[in-house]
């Protein structure tokens, strides 16, 4: 069982950096961890994924260049360093893990509560 924590998330101005942090509970070997994102009337998204054991990152269109995901093993905790926010970036941004390296949230076992990310002038 893997019980996921986020932290991070606030009201932020475009243009400006914001890191989100992921911890979790619970072995996270053989595990891929992601942070997807919700907006309001929107379908959950990917943003981004990494390979708990190698580190090999995975990104989105829109979080490539801008973003950067990464973990600390011996802190069981996954980071999404967030830079030059959009307003189109305001949603609230969910860590899950999954068995696989998959993109598709249906494939994700266990998820976080989320963290409310405010991009607005």
């Amino acid at each position: 069982q893997v019980q996921l924590v986020e932290s991070g998330g606030g009201s932020v101005q475009p243009g400006a950096s914001l890191r989100l942090a992921c911890v979790a509970s619970g072995i996270l070997n053989n595990y891929v961890t992601a942070w997807f994102r919700q907006a309001p009337a929107k379908e959950r998204e990917f943003v981004a994924r990494v390979d708990w054991n190698s580190g090999l990152p995975h990104y989105s269109d829109s979080a490539n260049g801008r973003f950067t995901i990464s973990r600390d093993k011996p802190m069981n905790t996954v980071y999404l360093y967030m830079d030059k926010l959009k307003a189109e970036d305001t949603a609230v941004y969910y860590c899950a893990a999954a068995g696989r390296f998959t993109m598709k949230a249906e494939d994700y076992d266990y998820w976080g509560q989320g963290t409310l990310v405010t991009v607005s002038s």
